[in-house]
């Protein structure tokens, strides 16, 4: 596997370069992400008047399953939608119109224990650990670097998928399992709910175990960093120079000022997303890598990653890589 770019890309690089023409303005448009951080920078573009010059009126809407991603789009009712990058590449593959214009969110999966002692995979050999989306990208993910630290997942693990994150948390809450994988910003709710946030309060009941994106770099001898989620541009707006330039320009300025200002992000984006606390919305912020890419500069990662899902799982892409069209590119 390729090693990772060594150095992070600046956001704010994107908001200084000017679009090559003005985009035609609309009358709605639509921003779409799930209860994630990645949707953090689309509620600040919704409600900070980022976009008013492209809208009369800008809206966010929140989804919270696969099966509400493939129906936006499939029937194209959002026009800038947050997504992890495999969905992103099946829903290419499959003909959807769309373009990947970033890569925002590298690795936000984390394995929270009741148990201190944990820390690495081959620690939690015999357990029992809650896993939310079998065979999709988080599971893909955890077997594949358990092989890589020398363990066997259908027998080393006792695995427990859930149908939703928030049912593999809910079991840690309630105590029905003492481990689970979970991603940003359950992880936080998880230990906010607990009381077990911050690390000094005495014998908290859950401990942030294993960055799995650490795991990644050690295991790989590469950098800490995976290509998981970025913003996806849909329908015919996909091929207009200008209109994608412009969502990109604000969408960066807007993670960047998500990353400068986390307790104000925070605020927002539980303002909007049911469940979510303030607290652990910010929590989630600041365990937020902070690297970022256009599609286009994150293609050698994203080509390494999209290809290592294929080989485990092929319809987790859509059974091949994407052409260079989805990153924008030309032939």
């Amino acid at each position: 596997m390729a090693p990772l770019l060594g150095c992070c890309f600046s956001a704010a690089a994107v908001a200084q370069v000017p679009a090559a023409n003005t985009p035609v303005r609309q009358e709605k448009l639509v921003l779409s992400g799930p209860p994630a951080v990645v949707s953090y920078p689309l509620i600040h573009m919704a409600t900070s008047g980022e976009l008013s010059d492209l809208a009369d009126k800008v809206e966010f809407r929140t989804w919270t399953n696969p099966d509400q991603l493939r129906a936006i789009a499939m029937d194209g009712s959002a026009d800038f939608v947050a997504m992890p990058t495999n969905v992103a590449a099946n829903l290419y593959n499959r003909g959807v119109a769309l373009r990947l214009t970033n890569v925002s969110v590298w690795g936000i999966l984390w394995m929270l224990s009741r148990n201190p002692e944990l820390k690495t995979l081959a620690d939690f050999r015999g357990e029992e650990i809650a896993v939310p989306f079998r065979a999709d990208m988080p599971d893909i993910m955890f077997t594949y670097l358990a092989e890589q630290a020398g363990l066997d997942p259908r027998t080393d693990f006792k695995v427990r998928y859930t149908a939703t994150p928030l049912d593999a948390m809910q079991l840690l809450i309630m105590r029905k399992v003492d481990h689970a994988l979970l991603a940003e910003p359950a992880v936080s709710m998880a230990l906010r709910k607990t009381r077990s946030f911050p690390l000094s309060v005495v014998a908290p009941d859950l401990y942030r175990s294993i960055d799995l994106q650490q795991e990644w770099g050690r295991l790989l001898h590469t950098e800490p960093l995976v290509p998981q989620a970025g913003m996806v541009v849909l329908g015919k707006q996909h091929t207009d120079e200008a209109w994608v330039a412009r969502l990109e320009q604000a969408y960066a300025r807007s993670w960047q000022w998500c990353v400068d200002n986390a307790e104000a992000c925070g605020t927002a984006a539980a303002q909007q997303i049911d469940l979510l606390t303030a607290e652990a919305a910010t929590d989630a912020i600041h365990s937020w890598p902070r690297h970022y890419a256009t599609a286009a500069e994150a293609k050698p990662q994203l080509q390494d990653f999209l290809q290592l899902l294929l080989d485990r799982e092929p319809a987790n892409v859509g059974g091949k890589l994407p052409d260079h069209g989805f990153y924008g590119l030309t032939p």
